[in-house]
């Protein structure tokens, strides 16, 4: 497994040309025509709490691509507040943005700055979560109900692996105010529900994280063990963040390393925990492949040429298909961490502190 395994899915190859949904040249925000606006591009990122990938990588693979190609633009983190995102968006607007790039807080927020950046000439994208009854003009993400397959099909492996005999899973979802929280738990409960249903595994406590808050998914979790009376033998938690409070509860009770959970977003700390095998796994997504993707499209509308992409997704509130990039997520364990290293999405030198030196060196990090 190299950088090869995390080449774009091929739904979401991009080809040059027109695209309908964008609106007539001079018009639709993308720079072009007679009154056409120096290309600008706004970017909204959704907070730094949930996960440390909104700064630490697509904040600066956005900035890399930008500044490549000699655009203007602005990112800004709305920080988990609804009222700051509309104001920052508002602001970008009013600053002359031709091009807005948004990470939705919820899809009825979402949908109300994208509306209103329509209504200005502003071309949209939404950037990894889909705004359900929006009109971004394109959607560029990770197949997520593949992120959480993979998720689901980790746990289960874990726990074989581990000779559990029925085991008693909890879950501890993403905000239901995410549409990909809930792609995540269309994916893994695809592969839990047989089982649930076979009664090889039991179905315990199932819980959505409000704002993928990671205090609360502690304390959440704190609630399932005492609800089950201690008995929780695995946990599918949806990201790296709500994994790492899992664990916390986990070695105040002296649990951890006994009990498999999992994650996404590979990031240093979800990685440390799996190479202290106190986490089973973990979803990597390229992310730089992401911003690239989705910083290709933005410039192309700021300049007035935007793209044809080859793939879609259904919008069921708004009944309509938006022009898509997916890409293909990663499952890690601790036998492939050293492919993360490898991408260049983590560093040898962040990953494998004082107190990792030993299993990096065991993981075959170099």
């Amino acid at each position: 497994m190299r950088r090869g395994m995390f080449a774009l899915a091929a739904a979401g190859l991009l080809v040059t040309g027109t695209l309908a949904a964008c609106g007539d040249s001079g018009s639709d925000g993308s720079g072009s025509g007679d009154n056409a606006k120096e290309p600008k591009i706004g970017v909204i990122l959704p907070d730094s709490a949930s996960s440390d990938r909104w700064e630490t990588a697509d904040r600066k693979y956005l900035e890399e691509a930008f500044k490549a190609a000699g655009v203007k633009y602005e990112i800004q983190n709305a920080q988990g507040d609804v009222e700051a995102f509309q104001r920052l968006a508002d602001q970008m607007i009013t600053n002359g943005a031709t091009v807005l790039m948004i990470t939705n807080l919820d899809s009825g927020t979402g949908k109300t700055v994208l509306d209103k950046a329509k209504s200005q000439g502003v071309a949209t994208i939404d950037y990894d979560r889909l705004t359900l009854g929006g009109s971004a003009q394109y959607y560029v993400s990770f197949d997520n109900e593949a992120v959480g397959q993979l998720q689901g099909e980790g746990l289960v492996k874990c726990l074989t692996d581990a000779g559990v005999k029925t085991p008693t899973v909890a879950e501890l979802n993403g905000a239901q105010t995410d549409n990909n929280a809930t792609l995540f738990k269309n994916g893994y409960d695809g592969v839990l529900q047989p089982k649930y249903d076979s009664g090889e595994f039991t179905k315990g406590p199932d819980q959505w994280v409000p704002k993928w808050d990671n205090a609360q998914a502690g304390t959440l979790f704190e609630q399932m063990l005492t609800q089950t009376g201690g008995k929780i033998d695995g946990v599918l938690a949806a990201n790296d963040g709500l994994g790492n409070a899992v664990i916390s509860v986990l070695k105040k009770n002296k649990l951890n390393g006994r009990v498999p959970v999992t994650g996404q977003d590979a990031t240093v700390q979800g990685l440390q925990n799996i190479l202290a095998g106190d986490q089973c796994m973990t979803v990597y997504k390229a992310i730089k492949k992401e911003a690239d993707a989705a910083s290709e499209l933005a410039i192309s509308l700021a300049k007035g040429t935007p793209k044809q992409v080859d793939g879609k997704v259904h919008d069921p509130d708004g009944n309509r298909d938006v022009p898509s990039v997916l890409l293909t997520p990663v499952a890690i364990t601790k036998e492939n961490v050293k492919d993360v290293v490898a991408d260049g999405f983590v560093t040898k030198e962040e990953l494998c502190t004082a107190a990792y030196a030993a299993a990096c060196t065991a993981a075959g990090i170099s």
